[in-house]
């Protein structure tokens, strides 16, 4: 099945950053993909100062364009993610929306991004948002879909859940930024595909120098050999590729690590 991936250029104006990204959504469509995925924070600019002002409730203005777009496109439609209010809390939520625009799934990020390399970059979500506190999951005719949001990835404990969930695809809709994405977008991506033997997409927003805190782009689909085999530049584009679930098998039947884990010495585990 063919996957695309809109790196979208975010402004500030929202309503903007909506009409541009389901117009993509049904190019990407009309271009044969069946799962079409948006970037973290597509609607509002991404920073702890914009949190507040471009939140909303869900279901709201922003998803209820996206349910509407999928049901139109007849798509599964992962909508990258918004800053969610909810009972007095803000979570970076993402949304995914059926071929008939009902939600299936709403994941809210997990863990939070507070880093600071000193002399480059420091940022701290929790001074506005709160964490989610489960793992998210949905089904297609395709295959069973795994959730993270950007900081996510990082785990690998959470992949590995996935993986054993059954999941062959796992999406992540993310921002990082100047220091991080030269030196860990692929090689973390990469990984969480080769551990588990699944494919691997990351969804980041168009890279804009001007805005605040400046994404490093490069959407990116890894297959589960590691292999890059589709990656976007720093602009607004589309990446489109074709997920061989033929090619994944394969790959488990070669090298059959999900077998030959030694559970009795070891074990990773869902606990909620």
């Amino acid at each position: 099945f063919r996957l695309a991936l809109i790196q979208l250029h975010v402004s500030a104006v929202k309503s903007d950053n909506l009409q541009r990204a389901c117009g993509l959504v049904r190019e990407a469509s009309a271009k044969g993909a069946k799962l079409v995925a948006l970037p973290e924070c597509f609607n509002s600019p991404y920073g702890t100062q914009y949190f507040k002002d471009y939140a909303e409730k869900i279901p709201g203005e922003s998803t209820q364009k996206l349910s509407e777009v999928a049901k139109e496109c007849s798509i599964y439609l992962i909508g990258g993610s918004i800053p969610e209010e909810d009972g007095g809390k803000l979570y970076n939520t993402c949304t995914v929306f059926g071929p008939d625009g009902a939600l299936l799934a709403k994941h809210r990020k997990v863990h939070l991004f507070d880093i600071n390399v000193p002399g480059k970059i420091q940022f701290k979500e929790s001074e506005t948002l709160s964490p989610g506190n489960s793992f998210s999951m949905f089904d297609t005719p395709y295959c069973k879909v795994g959730l993270g949001i950007c900081y996510d990835m990082r785990f690998a404990e959470m992949a590995q859940i996935y993986g054993q969930k059954g999941c062959q695809l796992l999406i992540y809709p993310g921002a990082f930024n100047m220091t991080t994405g030269p030196a860990h977008w692929e090689l973390l991506q990469r990984g969480r595909a080769v551990d588990n033997q699944l494919y691997v997409a990351t969804v980041s927003p168009a890279r804009d120098e001007k805005a605040s805190y400046v994404a490093w782009g490069h959407s990116t689909v890894v297959n589960p050999w590691g292999e890059v085999i589709a990656k976007a530049g720093a602009e607004e584009t589309v990446v489109y590729t074709d997920i061989d679930l033929k090619k994944l098998a394969e790959i488990r039947e070669q090298i059959p690590i999900l077998s030959q884990k030694r559970c009795d010495l070891y074990g990773v585990e869902m606990k909620k």
